[in-house]
């Protein structure tokens, strides 16, 4: 009886350890590999740094707070081709601490998008959980060849990104598949604040919904139209531009810079459409009657401004106004501020089809 007994412990220690070298063995055959090798959507400039938007030292007249915040990795994807079963990702940010206004995964982590039936589809995330991070996106996967999307971190500088899938199978760099080029320029809510991951921002569903290139140039609360900011995003080669930038800049500052930025701008690109949108209503100004007023006040001066661009004859001008950009429900914000996922999603239903009906106008599409 005791034997017996023995010879099952054994057996079943037996099959524990094999269990633990084969679940070992498994982990092990991940390779990785630099993802700077892979195309990355979104980007407006060549830039030193792969992962930066901008090379700010071109642009040594920009705030400090602006030039920091276009090292972040807002709207930048990795592209690329594989047939693995899982893929998995390590990458490296700054010490950056999480704001209190965003989700750890949205500021640092990484957001998974798989082709599907010709849409792109949501396919996992990359929890960071330190500085440096290792994690499995997606597995248990076919071995059918898979178009990915790999949206970055929206609210942090990307030291390093290894994209890692099982060994014997392919990975490859796939071509852009968006056409045009559309610049957006723009505050926090351009940004991705505050979207629960980085493929939930705005402009990254206007993207996957209308197949345009939309390039982020969210500051987070810095895009107050300096003259700096205006050389920077004339220097564009875009098809057209839209400014979304009307929350950040007081109201005096809208009368004082948007027509000299817009010109700027005008001047390199002679043709191409320039849309500027409204500020957002601020679920703030619901009961906080100087929101109310700031937005109200805001939203006059960049419609004047436009107005007296019309008059003086500027064409290829566009104003989107800004009253059902949120829906109605009061629920779309997460701090009364800025969009949560819902409220990016009303954006881009109603953003989307205003864009593309301009932009059709100048076989943009």
């Amino acid at each position: 009886m005791k034997k017996n007994r023995l010879s099952r412990n054994i057996f079943f220690l037996g099959i524990l350890s094999l269990a633990t070298v084969n679940s070992y063995a498994q982990k092990a055959k991940t390779v990785f590999h630099d993802a700077a090798k892979f195309h990355l959507y979104g980007k407006a400039f060549d830039t030193p740094q792969p992962y930066h938007r901008v090379d700010t030292a071109k642009y040594s007249d920009l705030p400090a707070t602006v030039k920091n915040l276009l090292t972040h990795t807002a709207g930048l994807a990795v592209m690329f081709r594989t047939n693995s079963k899982s893929i998995s990702a390590k990458w490296c940010t700054t010490e950056k601490k999480p704001t209190n206004n965003m989700t750890l995964i949205a500021q640092k982590g990484l957001d998974l998008y798989i082709k599907k039936d010709g849409k792109w589809q949501y396919a996992g995330v990359g929890r960071p959980d330190g500085t440096c991070n290792e994690f499995t996106l997606v597995k248990a996967m076919d071995n059918s060849e898979k178009e990915c999307m790999l949206f970055l971190p929206l609210y942090d500088e990307l030291k390093s990104l290894e994209i890692g899938v099982d060994e014997g199978s392919n990975i490859i760099s796939i071509e852009n598949p968006f056409r045009k080029r559309i610049a957006i320029y723009g505050s926090s809510i351009v940004h991705g604040a505050s979207a629960g991951r980085s493929g939930m921002a705005y402009p990254a569903i206007l993207s996957r919904n209308t197949g345009l290139y939309f390039m982020n140039l969210g500051i987070s609360g810095n895009a107050k139209m300096e003259k700096a900011a205006a050389k920077m995003v004339s220097d564009i080669a875009a098809d057209a531009f839209v400014l979304d930038c009307v929350p950040n800049p007081s109201p005096e500052q809208i009368k004082e810079r948007a027509e000299f930025f817009i010109k700027t701008v005008r001047a390199k690109h002679p043709k191409a459409p320039i849309i500027l949108v409204q500020s957002i209503v601020r679920e703030q100004g619901n009961f906080d009657l100087e929101v109310k007023e700031r937005v109200k006040k805001q939203n006059e001066e960049i419609t004047a401004a436009f107005n007296r661009l019309k008059t003086a004859g500027m064409k290829d001008i566009y104003l989107i106004t800004s009253e059902k950009l949120l829906g109605d429900d009061h629920d779309a914000t997460t701090d009364g501020t800025h969009p949560n996922d819902l409220g990016f999603y009303r954006m881009a239903e109603q953003l989307g089809p205003q864009i593309t009906k301009i932009l059709s106008q100048y076989n943009i599409k």
